[in-house]
């Protein structure tokens, strides 16, 4: 704890701080921003594989000339006062964790935002730690599974950023079997079911990636979300008949990971299959994926195919037992 008559607000000299890290969001729901958005994020190497000059062609001929004006309307849809629904919530958790840490680690701990693609940058992040009095970084992407496609782009992007050496940064790669994680998972269900009982069945959707990245890649994110839905259903005691993992967001023809959400909400839609709930565990910040794709667009194709009740489980978002869960990740890096 800071020295009586000290100032609680500044890092003990020489300790870390924390760069709380998620993809990103355009910076207003218009067409201007999202293509600017896109153009960083879709030229990213570990996102889009194909050959660079093709895909340049591809990118700025085709993609950033249609693409922006229809993402720019599904961002209208979940745009809040306060801004983009995911830069909101990652506002509220950087404050909420800073604050969780002090209590955790006994000292403060400083906690900077910063967005893979976007703005504030990873380099701004790292730049509000340096200036803050931190020696060095603990970096925490909010990606509780590993990819290639999100985790990798962080490391390889704070490698670039940290070449130097006079900044050490130490990344979580991955949470996804971590109990509180689990447990904090677990307790959002449970507090949707609060409200009227569970669903008949409980839809695990996590965000696709391209087969080719597990199979020619050896990218370990299937099998960690397989892990993660696995140790959530077993946590809330289902039946293996009463719940089921997919994959939200495909793009492009290629074949991505399968069953895919929206095809296994019809099925089971067409099948007498009531009342659904969905989670998405990949998102610890509700984001357009969840809130349009999932609470939204699925939602309406549900019900239109049969269903008789779709229940979103929000993200974990700030709740106090997802900042506990991810303080006790950073609390031994942060000693250490």
């Amino acid at each position: 704890m800071p020295a009586p008559g000290g100032d609680s607000t500044q890092p003990t000299p020489g300790a870390a701080g924390v760069l709380l890290v998620n993809l990103g969001t355009p910076d207003a729901p218009n067409p201007e921003a999202v293509r600017r958005y896109l153009a960083e994020f879709l030229w990213d190497p570990r996102v889009v594989d194909v050959f660079r000059p093709l895909w340049w062609l591809i990118l700025n001929g085709i993609v950033l000339r249609t693409r922006p004006a229809k993402s720019a309307a599904l961002y209208a849809k979940v745009w809040t006062d306060e801004g983009s629904p995911l830069m909101v919530h990652s506002r509220r958790q950087r404050e909420a964790l800073e604050g969780v840490l002090a209590e955790t680690v006994g000292r403060p701990v400083p906690v900077a935002l910063g967005m893979r693609y976007g703005t504030p940058s990873l380099a701004d992040g790292l730049a509000a730690l340096q200036a803050g009095g931190c020696a060095r970084a603990v970096v925490l992407p909010l990606f509780p599974q590993y990819s290639i496609s999100t985790t990798a782009s962080i490391e390889a992007r704070l490698k670039e950023l940290t070449a130097t050496g006079t900044f050490p940064t130490q990344a979580v790669l991955d949470y996804h079997d971590h109990p509180a994680y689990i447990a904090a998972l677990a307790a959002s269900v449970r507090d949707a079911w609060k409200v009227a009982g569970p669903g008949d069945r409980l839809l695990i959707s996590f965000h696709g990636t391209p087969v080719r990245y597990r199979d020619r890649k050896g990218d370990p994110y299937f099998g960690q979300c397989r892990t993660t839905a696995r140790l959530l259903a077993r946590t809330l005691g289902l039946a293996d008949d009463k719940w089921r993992m997919a994959f939200q967001s495909r793009f492009g023809r290629e074949p991505w990971l399968q069953p895919y959400t929206d095809e296994v909400l019809r099925d089971w839609a067409t099948s007498g299959v009531g009342r659904v709930d969905v989670i998405c565990p990949g998102f610890p910040a509700d984001c357009l994926e969840t809130l349009e794709e999932i609470a939204t667009t699925y939602r309406e194709q549900f019900l239109a195919a049969g269903g008789s009740g779709f229940r979103y489980v929000p993200a974990l978002n700030e709740r106090p037992d997802h900042m506990a869960a991810l303080a006790e990740l950073l609390r031994a890096r942060l000693s250490g």
